[in-house]
């Protein structure tokens, strides 16, 4: 992860440039890494429990998604800590704003979606989320 991340990171980072940027985590309690969002050759994304789940170019959906998988978390009295970059917050608010939303109103659309369709039955061509 880079210096630019919110919260507490080391800036004196050493980390090799795969060309992978880390873009979001989100940790329980305890500090253990439960999921995260990276930026891979311009496609954005999640992966939960160690393994990818999806990718998308949807900074807005990326984000929605983890902020949900940290929701999740804490209805189950859990503590979840969720830290993301400007560049992920500010590219979702963007993609809001074009589709004449705030990022708030997305989230609460793809809520809505999901709860109304299943995943299979919406994937795109490049968003393989299956949710968008």
């Amino acid at each position: 992860m880079s210096s630019k991340f919110n919260g507490s990171r080391n800036d004196g980072d050493t980390t090799p440039d795969t060309g992978i940027e880390a873009h979001a985590d989100l940790r329980d309690g305890a500090g253990k890494l439960l999921g995260g969002i990276v930026r891979r050759d311009g496609e954005w994304v999640l992966g939960m429990d160690g393994k990818m789940v999806g990718s998308s170019d949807s900074a807005a959906t990326m984000l929605a998604l983890i902020r949900r998988a940290a929701s999740m978390h804490e209805r189950t009295g859990a503590i979840a800590t969720l830290k993301f970059s400007d560049a992920l917050r500010d590219a979702a608010n963007a993609e809001a704003r074009e589709l004449g939303l705030e990022f708030q109103q997305f989230e609460a659309q793809l809520d809505e979606k999901m709860k109304s369709d299943p995943p299979s039955s919406v994937r795109g061509p490049t968003d393989r989320t299956g949710l968008h």
